[in-house]
C-alpha cells in the first residue's frame, strides 16, 4: 500500500502532503457536454424557460461548485481559487443540439486545479438539466475531460482529440 500516494503506512486513506511543493500559477480547462432537443433550444432563445436563463443559473452553480470541491472530493486540498469563468457553445447536430460547456479554473498554488475545474463544468451541466427538464427530459449528458491544465511539477497538459 506504502506505493500509492493517497494511502499511509498503515493503508488507510489520506491527503497528500504539499507542504514542500513550490507556489506556481495553475490553470485547468474542463469541458462537459450535453445534448439536447430543437424544442429545447428554441425555448431558450424565445426566453421561454420559467426556471430563467439557464446559462447564468449553470455559470454561478458551476462557480460554486469549483469554490466546495474540496468539499465533495474527498483527497481534494482546499484551494484559494483566483478565478472562475465559463463558456457555453451551442453546436447543431443532425438531431437537436450539443451544448459545450468549458470551465476555466486559475490559482497560484502548490496543488493543480484540475478538479475544481471538472466539479465546475459538471455542475454546470447538472444545473442546466434542473434547469430545463420541464421541456426536455431525453437530455443527455455526455463526456466531462480535462481539455488542458498549466503549471506544476507535471508540467503542462493537453487533451487531443
Amino acid at each position: 500500500m506504502s506505493n500509492f500516494s493517497h494511502w499511509n503506512e498503515e493503508g488507510r486513506p489520506k491527503m497528500v502532503d504539499i507542504s514542500q511543493k513550490d507556489v506556481t500559477t495553475r490553470t485547468a480547462i474542463a469541458q462537459s457536454t450535453i445534448s439536447f432537443s430543437n424544442e429545447l433550444y428554441e425555448a431558450i432563445q424565445n426566453g421561454l424557460i420559467k426556471k430563467g436563463d439557464p446559462l447564468q443559473v449553470a455559470q454561478i452553480a458551476g462557480i460554486m461548485g469549483a469554490k466546495k470541491t474540496a468539499d465533495i472530493i474527498p483527497m481534494c486540498h482546499p484551494i484559494m481559487l483566483q478565478g472562475v469563468d465559463f463558456t457555453f457553445d451551442y453546436q447543431q447536430q443532425a438531431a437537436g443540439y450539443d451544448l459545450l460547456i468549458q470551465a476555466t479554473v486559475k490559482c497560484s498554488g502548490k496543488t493543480g486545479v484540475e478538479m475544481e475545474a471538472l466539479t465546475a463544468a459538471s455542475i454546470a451541466a447538472l444545473t442546466f438539466y434542473d434547469m430545463c427538464k420541464a421541456v426536455d427530459k431525453t437530455m443527455v449528458i455526455k463526456e466531462t475531460l480535462l481539455v488542458q491544465k498549466t503549471g506544476g511539477k507535471s508540467g503542462d497538459f493537453f487533451h487531443e482529440k
